[in-house]
């Protein structure tokens, strides 16, 4: 790509990523606020499966037991998209833990129709949390600049139009510059082999998260996302977007999501808690009693009904674990003034 200025084409046309996808998802007509939701274009666990709900019900009971049963308890679902899986949360929670849940869901969209009385709906996370606070795809979703190294090996500012097309525009400074040195470092050098090398700037994100975990007065803040750590970052990046069920290009017109695989060390070392931990979701979950388990062929005899029960929910958890699937979810714990609630 040609390196041109930022305001080469006009500042209405040319943009950087991070304004762009900001106005194709969360503006006025963005793709986050079409009535259909996230689940109309992309199949995350939580709509896989309610065995992803009742998981994360148990987390909350272990975190729950970890506050020492607290007369409020509170469930923060960021991202929340249509409030599936707070709704889920508290149809899985025994009575006495639901009781004493106070459960929010964040979201920029509007409050879907019929949605549990009990659940109460935020543009932002309540201050003060003692829980759970429970980020689904969020951070993923958090728009963020995309850098490119030019013919001399200089990491320059990705320019998109609503139609997709890109171009270079300035090379990356100050914070953002830091943060690629730390995090994303893009190998320098003329020629074709230093050309072309993409990352996508985390920085907004770590910001995000370290926001939203300093609302937790006391608990655990989890964050779910297709991740990748500074010794495994992808040489051209992982922009792409989805639409009615299929990947696509990334175009910031509002009618495809946009997305990009998060930097979780990044976000962890925002916050910089002891006891944070990043493991993948294959390994959670079976922690959470979610296992892929078949169920006894004798059960067939005895009672067919569950037996076809039984298989069911184990090919739902296979899903929810299985490796190049839903399984390599990073999950980034973090606790606030508790223990480790997976522990052994």
């Amino acid at each position: 790509m040609t390196p041109v200025t930022a305001g080469a084409s006009g500042a209405d046309e040319w943009r950087g990523w991070r304004a762009a996808a900001q106005d194709a998802l969360y503006g006025p007509r963005g793709f986050y606020r079409r009535p259909e939701g996230p689940a109309g274009h992309f199949r995350t666990s939580v709509h896989a499966s309610r065995l992803f709900a009742r998981a994360v019900a148990r987390l909350l009971c272990r975190v729950d037991a970890a506050l020492g049963r607290p007369a409020r308890l509170d469930f923060v679902d960021m991202a929340a998209g249509r409030g599936e899986l707070v709704a889920g949360v508290l149809a899985a929670l025994p009575a006495d833990v639901a009781a004493r849940t106070r459960a929010y869901a964040v979201e920029i969209a509007g409050r879907p129709d019929g949605l549990d009385h009990r659940i109460e709906w935020l543009a932002q996370p309540p201050r003060g949390i003692t829980g759970l606070l429970f980020a689904n795809e969020w951070l993923d979703n958090v728009p963020v600049e995309v850098a490119e190294t030019d013919a001399a090996g200089v990491a320059r500012r990705v320019l998109v139009r609503a139609d997709g097309t890109e171009r270079l525009g300035e090379p990356v400074t100050g914070a953002d510059a830091q943060w690629l040195r730390r995090w994303w470092p893009l190998p320098a050098g003329e020629g074709p082999a230093g050309e072309g090398l993409r990352a996508e700037i985390g920085l907004p994100r770590d910001e995000a998260w370290a926001s939203a975990v300093g609302r937790l007065g006391r608990g655990l803040a989890v964050a779910v996302d297709y991740a990748h750590t500074r010794g495994t970052r992808p040489p051209f990046g992982t922009l792409t977007g989805f639409r009615e069920g299929r990947e696509t290009a990334p175009v910031p017109d509002g009618s495809c999501d946009i997305t990009a695989h998060v930097a979780l060390d990044a976000c962890a070392a925002a916050c910089a808690l002891p006891g944070t931990r990043l493991l993948p979701q294959r390994d959670v979950l079976p922690a959470l009693g979610v296992t892929g388990v078949r169920p006894p062929l004798a059960l067939a005899s005895t009672d067919p009904a569950g037996y076809v029960r039984a298989l069911a929910s184990a090919g739902e958890a296979a899903e929810l674990t299985a490796p190049g699937g839903l399984g390599d979810f990073v999950w980034l714990l973090q606790p606030v003034g508790i223990p480790d609630v997976l522990a052994p």
